[in-house]
């Protein structure tokens, strides 16, 4: 319950803020908003999810009701992002203008994953490798080397700078904000995961900036923490019970607040899906019984998990056995089409051939004897008294040979598991790769089972917000796709703009529709030629690289001169260098995909053309989705009306969302997709939009 205390405590917060802030004005949507975070969180298993509109001030809403009620309930306040971006901005500028108009104090941590952080002892054994003498020991520094391919000087410069600047203690590790540029080959060479960790055994403990991180984090008041790892620290089961708590608070001592909420679904089934590239684990097996060798020559033990050397080489090779049977059955019964771009074997409602679940089974006993194996070694290796360069390369090297031995365990058990009678069953399904390797891979196809054990019913409460989480105000498939418990707040806030007068969305009379190709692209090139003002500020959003690299060739040079198109240069650089060309007075025009239709903020001349080639429905080649949609079919429903509308209603709302940020704003939103004037979803989808002005073209 919201105590009195509370209620005051948050009146007085806002109240500083109103007065503290600048030109501050009073919204409606945002008091509203605050009030429903705070009766949220002050409920035990309190759950609410809350739609704000850009300009609805939402994380300052959330900070004023979040803090006081976790003060007053004596709980950790962690706010999940999906941006680096937003990270940034409740660290650097939100929090500490809270805390600084309240006259208050709290510790605040960022909590990030490990590969975000440098590993001192990979840094060290990067550094030592350069040397013409390193030497890692025993004969077997082919299967211990750190470098995939021989450095590149830049690399060698780099690791030297790194090194010196952590030695120094003039950077802190943290790797976003790295002094030096890390390349793709570096990064994981200085960086760790959590099964190349060896925690308080690594001789750099004291000095890591990941567990220096996590120290903070234990001790704060506030964590802001990116949804991953939030996600993951959730699903690890702890040891005593439940799940949760490992890497960050307990989730019963643990106010959340999932902002950017609408990536929650699609993050946390990635968290439960696996793959297994065959070919690559065979090889991998050959590798790790080399790796083992030379554990207990190290060790100088016999017997290692209850079995001598030769009895764990026999397990390897059982296991290698397997994967090559599997693999053999799959191309006897499966024949890609050599048609196919992207060869798929789907198994329809999740079921997969008999004689595969069979493999799959012999598979799972095999890998889950091997994983026992291999961490017996790896903790006897790490249980020695003495310990060097070939030690701390070895443990390291059998740490991540376990994570893949996990992903291998989770596939198996996945494709050999019973799907439940009324809950969705998994996808499984085989691609075969452009070196024709076969990938076996898994996933759950909904969110809402797993967000139901591991965060409905294990958090204190839960609030998710997002500038666009419903339908039109309805909220029926993102409650699904989250597993939303039934008495939850729902909230659809409405603008604090004046969309109307400021906005016009615009749908032109075209004559072809997005399935046809070459003609579609053709229109969309006549119009951007003929009526986008070239001299301003735009934003055209394709759902396709195909179709956008189409548009490029098909358009006027020099229009093209005046395009940023995403993927020629990083999306920082694109937008830094669009907002320098608008500002100097010349035109710029931005091309992009899905990432440049959210969360892209391009206020007053930066953007004052937003254009929508077609409407962003999901790819229906997706195995997910293709699962999910079959299942819900099977049941008597309609998956196109009841997931995929809404859904792309949702990212449509999103793209538009790009146009207005701010009170002065100005400008037009196009619309290249009739289907939304032609089809019957798309009445339902125009009437879901924000109340922009519609200037709706007839066809000659």
């Amino acid at each position: 319950m919201l105590a009195d205390t509370t209620k005051d405590a948050i009146r007085a917060a806002y109240t500083r803020l109103k007065d503290g802030l600048p030109g501050f004005r009073a919204r409606a949507s945002q008091g509203k908003m605050i009030a429903e975070v705070a009766k949220a969180l002050a409920q035990e298993g309190g759950a609410a999810v809350i739609e704000a509109p850009t300009g609805t001030g939402k994380s300052m809403a959330y900070l004023i009701a979040g803090v006081e009620v976790a003060r007053a309930h004596k709980k950790k306040l962690l706010i999940a992002t999906a941006t680096v971006a937003l990270q940034e901005q409740l660290v650097q500028r939100d929090i500490p203008l809270y805390l600084r108009l309240n006259g208050s104090e709290a510790k605040v941590a960022l909590a990030k994953g490990r590969g975000r952080y440098l590993c001192p002892r990979n840094l060290a054994m990067a550094s030592n490798s350069l040397s013409e003498t390193a030497q890692m020991g025993l004969g077997f520094d082919a299967d211990l080397a750190l470098w995939t391919k021989p450095p590149q000087e830049r690399d060698k410069k780099a690791l030297s700078k790194l090194a010196g600047l952590f030695d120094r203690n003039e950077w802190n590790g943290d790797i976003d904000a790295a002094p030096e540029p890390i390349s793709d080959v570096l990064r994981p060479m200085i960086t760790t995961s959590a099964g190349g960790c060896t925690g308080r055994k690594c001789v750099q403990f004291m000095n890591c900036p990941f567990f220096a991180a996590r120290r903070a984090v234990g001790d704060a008041d506030i964590i802001v923490a990116n949804q991953d790892l939030v996600l993951a620290d959730l699903t690890m089961p702890r040891e005593e019970d439940g799940f949760g708590g490992v890497i960050l608070p307990k989730p019963d001592e643990t106010l959340y607040i999932f902002d950017e909420g609408h990536h929650v679904p699609s993050k946390a089934i990635d968290r439960g899906a696996a793959e297994v590239y065959i070919n690559a684990a065979v090889r991998q097996l050959s590798r790790l019984g080399r790796q083992i060798h030379a554990a207990y020559s190290l060790t100088d033990k016999e017997v290692i998990g209850k079995l001598p050397l030769d009895a764990g080489d026999q397990k390897l090779q059982e296991l290698s056995d397997a994967l090559e049977e599997l693999e053999k059955e799959i191309r006897l019964s499966w024949l890609p089409s050599p048609d196919d771009d992207e060869p798929m074997y789907r198994g329809s409602l999740g079921q997969l051939p008999d004689a595969w679940v069979e493999h799959a089974r012999a598979l799972y006993v095999f890998t889950g004897e091997v994983e026992r194996w291999v961490g017996a070694v790896r903790r006897a290796v790490l249980e020695m008294t003495e310990s060097g360069p070939t030690h701390e390369a070895l443990s390291r090297e059998l740490g991540m040979a376990l994570e893949r031995i996990d992903r291998q365990l989770r596939t198996w058990r996945a494709w050999s598991a019973t799907d439940g009678d009324n809950s969705p069953p998994l996808a499984r399904w085989v691609t075969l790769s452009p070196d024709q390797q076969l990938i076996c891979h898994a996933s759950a196809v909904s969110a809402g089972g797993l967000l139901r054990s591991v965060l409905w019913g294990n958090a204190s409460a839960v609030v998710m917000t997002s500038a666009t989480l419903s339908a039109g105000g309805n909220f029926r498939g993102f409650a699904d796709a989250v597993g939303l418990p039934d008495d939850s707040i729902t909230l659809s806030l409405p603008s604090p703009f004046d969309l109307a007068s400021q906005a016009r969305l615009e749908v032109p009379a075209m004559r072809a529709l997005p399935d046809a190709r070459e003609e579609h692209v053709q229109e969309i090139c006549d119009w951007l030629a003929e009526h986008l003002d070239w001299d301003a500020g735009n934003l055209v959003l394709f759902t396709s690289r195909a179709k956008l690299d189409r548009v490029l060739q098909k358009l006027p040079i020099e229009h093209v001169r005046k395009v940023r198109a995403q993927g020629s240069l990083g999306k920082a650089q694109l937008v830094s260098e669009h907002i320098a060309d608008i500002e100097a007075g010349k035109g710029s025009t931005l091309f992009g995909l899905a990432s440049f239709g959210e969360g892209l903020d391009l206020p007053g001349k930066l953007c004052e053309t937003v254009v929508i080639t077609q409407l962003p429905f999901a790819v229906p080649t997706d195995p997910v989705g293709a699962t999910y949609a079959e299942w819900l079919e099977s049941r008597g429903r309609n998956p196109f009306i009841e997931v995929t509308v809404p859904e792309a209603t949702r990212l449509l709302t999103q793209y538009c969302g790009r146009l207005i940020r701010t009170e002065t704003d100005r400008g037009r939103i196009v619309l290249l997709d009739r289907r939304v004037v032609l089809k019957r979803y798309g009445e339902r989808m125009l009437k879901a939009l924000p109340p922009f002005t519609r200037v709706i073209e007839k066809v000659a």
